[in-house]
């Protein structure tokens, strides 16, 4: 079968093409042939090298996936045929991949296999931190970062459907236009406005309720100038390749709590906790509440491209492999 494999750490031409033998499935675990598969910014961190726990190369990269189940291994309730969609540990970017029957879920009816590739790391983290982790309710205000990608497009839709206020960052005409139609109340194109500004501005200087930053760096340190007293904020990632750095003699005078979300060690820790999201998320997947917006697919053979396309802030919505 053919795989893109990190090689060793680097920018995105450290992923080639190469042959390996399929995956056999082991114990409650299924293979699947792979339909789509979701890239996620934490393949690039990984491949360069800065992700907490991430993989020694030469590895296969990519941590979801939708396809056809192809084979099965012992104690599993899943049959060969069955169109899922979820997560594997690793060596998502490939024609067939194995993966524990327990992160899977089935497709629903008029998905795509690209759209299903880009729900489970998406909509699972947009969920947690608005929500079982940001604590966000209905008469609240909040800030998404990056509101026209993969996790801030899942984000954007379930708190404006929640009924919250929805301030949101883009770097582009378009794709804050894509925000805003998505539910995002006060778009906001950071490159040429202040979003502190901007968001203190709009709401008479007393800040939003809560922010979600998936950029670190210098964006965490901003973000906090626009959060209200009492507010919150759930890290989730650093794009910016820089941990953020939060002043604690701020947070305590203005009653601040900054939260750590890692969707990976949530769920090998608390899997019940993360999980407690997918009723409803499949609820609103179901009545149409939600979309997986899939902004551009890539062929397996052009991984580096794809990830180099990401890297350049080109990509709004999901980025997809197809095998």
């Amino acid at each position: 079968m053919k795989v893109a494999e990190v090689t060793e750490f680097g920018d995105s031409d450290t992923l080639e093409i190469t042959d390996e033998e399929k995956p056999e499935p082991g114990t409650g675990e299924v293979r699947i042939e792979v339909r789509a598969a979701g890239i996620n910014f934490a393949d690039i961190m990984q491949r360069r090298g800065h992700y907490q726990g991430g993989p020694e190369p030469p590895y296969v990269p990519g941590m979801e996936v939708a396809g056809v189940v192809d084979a099965v291994g012992d104690g599993v309730g899943r049959s060969v045929g069955d169109e899922v969609m979820g997560f594997v540990e690793e060596g998502g970017y490939a024609e067939y991949a194995n993966a524990n029957a327990a992160g899977l879920f089935d497709i629903p009816s008029g998905m795509s296999f690209s759209e299903g590739a880009g729900f489970a790391v998406q909509f699972l983290t947009a969920h947690n931190c608005l929500f079982e982790w940001g604590d966000l309710t209905e008469d609240e205000q909040v800030l998404i970062h990056a509101a026209a990608g993969g996790v801030g497009t899942a984000a954007v839709q379930l708190a404006s459907n929640a009924g919250a206020e929805v301030f949101g960052t883009a770097s582009t005409d378009e794709k804050l236009s894509l925000a805003e139609e998505l539910g995002c109340d006060h778009p906001i194109q950071y490159t040429e406005t202040d979003f502190v500004e901007a968001v203190n501005d709009a709401t008479d200087g007393d800040g939003v309720d809560l922010v979600l930053d998936g950029i670190g760096g210098e964006t965490t340190t901003e973000s906090l100038k626009a959060l209200s007293h009492f507010g919150r904020m759930v890290s989730f990632g650093a794009a910016s390749g820089e941990p953020g750095q939060p002043n604690t003699a701020d947070l305590l005078f203005n009653n601040h709590t900054v939260i750590g979300y890692h969707l990976g060690q949530a769920m090998y820790r608390d899997p019940g906790r993360v999980m407690a999201a997918v009723p409803n998320l499949t609820e609103q997947l179901e009545t149409g509440a939600l979309e997986v917006i899939v902004g551009h697919e890539f062929d397996l053979s052009e991984a580096a491209e794809a990830h180099q396309f990401i890297e350049d802030r080109k990509s709004s919505g999901k980025v997809v492999l197809v095998p």
